[in-house]
């Protein structure tokens, strides 16, 4: 069954990408917009316009969409999930790279939700019955620690940890050439790449994102990174040392070169989430947790020491 909806674009989004548009008039995401548009569902006075297209206030908005069946967590096997520490309120997995935080429309990959269920944990219910649990998120292609909420008192306080910057975040990067200085803070907005669906950018409408760092070890073609997150922008390490001309080795999205990456053997970026601390939710006492570099990771970083 189709929807549609039919109403004049307010004076607030003159001027605004019908992808945008969208997402703020009835709630889609941006991808589902686009997909919208690309599909035909969206004319303006009749003419049928692209996600890029731009809004005149006072035009006709006319959308046509099929609703798309939410996504749900399927109980499956992922191979190199590591449980860190489990106890009744939370548990704290390593999540490999090429696996998701939860289910996604689009995404058919494995999920830390999924793994989880398979393993036979059962975690809070609390949030949207996709992502129940889930109070941070870390790249598909980003490995490190996680932690997930069992119960509705541990999902509240850790929300209200994660949204009050409370949470200890640290990732260890290698990024291509020296930051200068070599230990800084990056306190640039970022938000969606104005010309690419699946990228970000330091943008200056963008949401606040601080980014801390400093120089642990340096090669001649690079350096490893110890990096304190303030905020938690979707890829806010990666985009922040791209637009300072130093992006995570391997990281092809955001710019990294290919002949390096082929010679360490690396096929993601060289970024991983090695500590994370926080106050237990159920003791209120001070936890930290840490992880190694996966294999990979610690290759590619042998290859830039020895070479």
């Amino acid at each position: 069954m189709s929807e549609t909806r039919a109403l004049p674009v307010p004076d607030g989004l003159a001027g605004e990408r019908v992808d945008a548009a969208l997402a703020k008039l009835l709630g889609f995401s941006r991808t589902f917009a686009a997909e919208v548009a690309a599909s035909g569902g969206v004319t303006v006075d009749g003419r049928t316009v692209g996600k890029s297209d731009r809004l005149e206030a006072g035009a006709w908005l006319d959308v046509t969409w099929s609703p798309r069946e939410a996504p749900a967590v399927v109980a499956v096997e992922v191979p190199g999930m590591a449980v860190v520490h489990d106890d009744d309120e939370i548990v704290v997995v390593d999540k490999p790279v090429g696996v998701a935080a939860h289910p996604s429309v689009g995404w058919t990959g494995p999920t830390v939700l999924g793994g989880l269920a398979a393993a036979g944990f059962t975690v809070s219910t609390s949030g949207a019955s996709e992502r129940a649990g889930i109070v941070h998120r870390l790249d598909v292609g980003t490995s490190g620690l996680m932690v997930v909420a069992k119960t509705e008192r541990a999902y509240t306080l850790l929300k209200q940890a994660f949204r009050e910057r409370t949470v200890e975040k640290i990732y260890n990067a290698v990024v291509q050439g020296h930051p200068d200085p070599l230990t800084g803070t990056i306190d640039a907005p970022i938000g969606r790449h104005p010309s690419s669906d699946w990228k970000f950018a330091v943008v200056v409408d963008g949401k606040p994102s601080v980014t801390h760092y400093e120089t642990v070890e340096a090669f001649p073609s690079a350096s490893l990174l110890e990096i304190h997150l303030e905020t938690g922008r979707t890829h806010q390490i990666r985009v922040h040392m791209a637009a300072q001309r130093h992006p995570c080795v391997g990281d092809a999205t955001y710019g990294a070169d290919p002949t390096l990456s082929a010679t360490l053997g690396l096929t993601r970026q060289w970024l991983h989430a090695v500590q994370l601390g926080f106050r237990h939710p159920g003791t209120g006492e001070p936890v930290v947790y840490r992880s190694t570099y996966p294999s990979d990771l610690q290759h590619a970083l042998d290859v830039l020491r020895h070479g």
